[in-house]
């Protein structure tokens, strides 16, 4: 008997002409396990909602401060209000029906906004960080293994916006060694995290594929 296999929906971007999103993504999820699925942003996000059994919210540019009551800095470069829009209606109802959620750099800060947190709009502008954090590598500590079995272990670091003030209900799970949160999860939750690394860029690595292996479990076991 065929194994079932999820259905993974994975938001897309867009720009003047075109849907986009990087094809890493989708070979992440059919690799571990899942079928993935492109969701754009339309309308009737209760509609994808409800097909799809695991959200999967992937990077992008910079999320607009208006989300957390702040005035946008020089720095900032927003993704379209439309997409944003989409995807906040999109989790809030995934979470309703108890979808399993990972975010993905700019979807890891989206849920963080979601649940009332907020950004640092420019992390070269913080004077205490020793890392760079918009390329290269570095390494994350692990501050509660519930879904990861393994640390500290090197990132691929390439976010220029990072998680300030943690959403109410969201628990740290690792930080890079000066001090930014790199993971969180939902508690009380069947599976919502948030990583700030991009782990579909390194399935060669155990924690990454640790990270879509129970992704893809715990999509398959809502069903």
């Amino acid at each position: 008997m065929m194994e079932f296999k999820p259905v993974i929906g994975i938001t897309v971007d867009l720009d003047e002409k075109y849907l986009r999103v990087k094809h890493g993504y989708c070979e992440a999820v059919e690799v571990n396990g899942g079928i993935p699925v492109l969701i754009p942003p339309m309308n009737d996000p209760e509609v994808y909602a409800g097909m799809i059994d695991g959200l999967l919210v992937p990077g992008g540019d910079d999320l607009d401060p208006s989300y957390y009551n702040e005035v946008m800095l020089p720095e900032v470069k927003p993704v379209p209000k439309k997409r944003t829009d989409f995807e906040i209606a999109l989790l809030g109802v995934a979470i309703d029906l108890h979808k399993p959620v990972l975010g993905i750099c700019y979807g890891m800060q989206l849920i963080n906004i979601v649940f009332q947190g907020t950004l640092y709009q420019d992390i070269p502008s913080i004077d205490s960080l020793a890392i760079n954090h918009k390329k290269d590598y570095h390494l994350v500590v692990m501050t509660e293994n519930r879904f990861l079995n393994k640390g500290p272990f090197s990132v691929n670091s390439t976010h220029h916006q990072a998680v300030k003030q943690l959403g109410k209900g969201l628990s740290v799970m690792a930080r890079s060694p000066d001090h930014l949160i790199e993971a969180f999860y939902k508690e009380d939750y069947n599976f919502l995290i948030g990583v700030q690394w991009h782990p579909e860029r390194l399935m060669d690595s155990e924690a990454s594929l640790d990270i879509f292996r129970s992704f893809i479990r715990a999509s398959r076991d809502s069903k």
